[in-house]
């Protein structure tokens, strides 16, 4: 990236940081309204989620699934897709995952099926959206939100039938075998690959939206459809490819999620990291390294919630509404840096044509 390109980028990302400064004031003020010590809530919240190895490694741990549908949505929304089905996306990756896990016994290299089952299965699912849009004109907003609770349901099924623990004490998976784990990159902590395969996810969502041909038909596509037809662009068939690798990252993180933290399927296995994606894809500005820090923003903001609980008497509830209180922010003051990041997309897609 030349200086000059650096230089707009960071000016269009100069209103998002200061939306986030006003959050944290924000959740200084809330704290105050509860009628807790601000400063002591916000204390809790930092050291909680990044204060000692034991805390930060938690927050990378959560970061992991954050980061895989924060890029699938983002991917999908630079393409003109409106995804809004990462949760079930991830749903079924993890059902696909633990039932390669749990069914075709134990091997080396079991692991890699499993990640390969559960990015299928994502994509399979996102598919079913992409096939009403393109032969029914049904709206993807609809049927992905749809489609997000008929998966809720076939975990809550499958947990309770067919992938049910031998012992039937529990409505959740028997456990995953050693070979069907993601391998620990820290001994003595619980960090695995995942977080690895996530960083590899950004460099290589980053590298098909600017690098390659099939980038620039899909960043053409997501901001003018017509042109891109125009242009001679299969819309169409590249649109279905973006729903396609969306559902593919989104049902990765599942598969990583059982298999590198929970090491079993169960219900309620995410606490909603599909529809918090969408907020980390706006608030990482549609970008791969805006989309990785607003994973570890959020993350963070889950894993000090506890300590604030603890320490400063506050509910947890209140990261939530911290979260709230960041998007708001961010509509508030970073509307001129969502302008500028669109301008600046639309001169990279220009940069990267003439090439």
């Amino acid at each position: 990236m030349s200086g000059a390109s650096l230089s707009r980028w960071l000016r269009a990302l100069a209103p998002a940081g200061a939306a986030l400064g006003l959050a944290v004031l924000l959740a200084a003020l809330m704290a105050a309204v509860v009628g807790a010590d601000p400063v002591r809530a916000v204390s809790a919240l930092v050291s909680g989620s990044v204060g000692s190895p034991a805390s930060l490694a938690a927050t990378l741990l959560r970061t992991s699934p954050l980061l895989f549908t924060g890029l699938g949505v983002m991917l999908a929304f630079r393409s003109g897709v409106f995804n809004i089905g990462a949760e079930g996306q991830l749903l079924v990756g993890a059902l696909a995952a633990t039932a390669v896990a749990t069914r075709t016994g134990s091997w080396p290299g079991q692991a890699i099926l499993v990640l390969l089952a559960g990015a299928t299965a994502g994509a399979l699912w996102a598919g079913i959206a992409a096939g009403l849009r393109a032969r029914r004109e049904v709206n993807e907003v609809i049927t992905t939100i749809l489609l997000n609770f008929i998966a809720l349901y076939l975990v809550s099924y499958a947990v309770d039938g067919p992938l049910k623990e031998q012992s039937g004490a529990y409505p959740q998976s028997d456990a995953f075998p050693a070979t069907a784990e993601l391998w620990r990159i820290v001994p003595g902590t619980r960090l695995h690959a995942g977080l690895l395969l996530g960083l590899l996810a950004v460099f290589g969502v980053s590298a098909l939206l600017t690098r390659t041909s099939l980038g620039l038909r899909l960043r053409s596509a997501g901001l003018n459809p017509s042109a891109a037809r125009f242009a001679g662009f299969p819309v169409g068939r590249d649109l279905l490819l973006a729903f396609a690798l969306s559902g593919a990252l989104a049902g990765l993180a599942g598969a990583v999620e059982v298999a590198g933290v929970t090491g079993r399927l169960y219900e309620r296995i995410s606490p909603g990291y599909g529809y918090t994606a969408i907020a980390i894809a706006l608030l990482g500005g549609l970008r791969s390294s805006g989309v990785l820090m607003a994973a570890l923003f959020f993350a963070a903001l889950g894993t000090g919630a506890s300590a604030m609980e603890r320490t400063a008497g506050i509910s947890a509830v209140l990261a939530v509404a911290v979260q709230g209180a960041t998007l708001l922010a961010v509509a508030a003051i970073g509307h001129a840096s969502w302008t500028g990041l669109s301008q600046v997309s639309r001169e990279e897609t220009e940069s990267t044509g003439a090439s």
